[in-house]
């Protein structure tokens, strides 16, 4: 079954797949051994940061990792944000990097346009539609600003949430999903980022909440999966709102990151090991997601 059916399909039960990024290749493996301990189905993944920034390596790198790891069962590959303008402000040539996880064999990808104006998101994310489709890819885009990978302190975030500063507008959603033809889309609610500066990434996340009621604007107006980046630190009760409203597909980086750079310094089984706990605790008591994959593959 293709990511994008898994997706919709998760979506239309009022279920979500997990995203775990991957800024680290002996991650992987832990991960994936999450996933099928808990008969849940997960996405694998790596953005462009975690091979600028992290050890990751490459996308030739995760692709040839995840080969040797996967569980077709319970996982798939997607290509994370591929900025056109990333966190330093810096331009990207991010359709040559995505037309190479497409002829890598990515199961899906994400352009993340959104420090564009409203109609270069629109263009940039038409463009790499047009090229994924023709290989049979999905597509995830995003619309609005999930904060926290940008250089310097967030404005606090009580501030934030009041003002509703970066969050997706309904009208805008629809605008986009219909001249896109995006397959799911990335929106911004009330999550943020973890921290990946050197001096800050170690920091423990602040407690987000999502606002749900903008949530269910969201989902009538773009009529696709929707997708919540920064998933680590929100509280639990707003998460599983968030899925009931829409949110098929979650991202989760910081919750088994830290830990593994808590141990990365002893054995690697060490460091593994930490992955692994944190991977399965987010599973089953975060996000309660056990045993999703016979439900989403289920007659496929």
């Amino acid at each position: 079954m293709t990511s994008a059916a898994i997706v919709r399909r998760a979506w239309e039960q009022g279920l979500a797949v997990p995203g775990f990024n991957i800024p680290y290749l002996p991650m992987m493996e832990p991960v994936v051994r999450a996933l099928r301990d808990t008969g849940c189905f997960g996405f694998v993944m790596v953005a462009r940061l975690e091979w600028e920034k992290f050890a990751s390596g490459s996308p030739l790198a995760i692709r040839d990792e995840y080969r040797r790891v996967k569980d077709e069962r319970f996982t798939r590959l997607h290509m994370d944000h591929v900025p056109a303008i990333d966190e330093d402000d810096r331009r990207v040539d991010y359709e040559s990097i995505l037309r190479e996880a497409v002829a890598l064999g990515y199961d899906s990808v994400m352009v993340d346009a959104s420090r564009l104006p409203l109609d270069g998101n629109i263009d940039a994310t038409r463009r790499i539609v047009e090229l994924a489709h023709a290989g049979g890819v999905p597509v995830e885009a995003e619309l609005g600003a999930v904060l926290g990978h940008e250089s310097g302190p967030l404005p606090p975030y009580e501030e934030l949430f009041a003002s509703g500063r970066g969050f997706t507008d309904p009208g805008e959603a629809a605008r986009f999903v219909r001249e896109t033809r995006v397959d799911w889309l990335s929106v911004a609610v009330g999550s943020v980022h973890g921290a990946i500066s050197a001096a800050t990434k170690g920091q423990k996340k602040v407690e987000a909440r999502l606002n749900l009621e903008h949530l269910d604007r969201l989902r009538a107006s773009a009529g696709v999966p929707l997708v919540l980046h920064g998933g680590t630190g929100i509280r639990k009760e707003y998460v599983l709102g968030a899925i009931r409203r829409g949110i098929a597909k979650i991202n989760v980086a910081t919750a088994i990151r830290q830990p593994y750079e808590a141990a990365m310094e002893g054995p690697v089984a060490k460091a593994q090991a930490a992955v692994y706990d944190a991977a399965r605790a987010c599973i089953v008591d975060d996000l309660e997601l056990e045993g999703t994959a016979a439900r989403l593959l289920g007659g496929a």
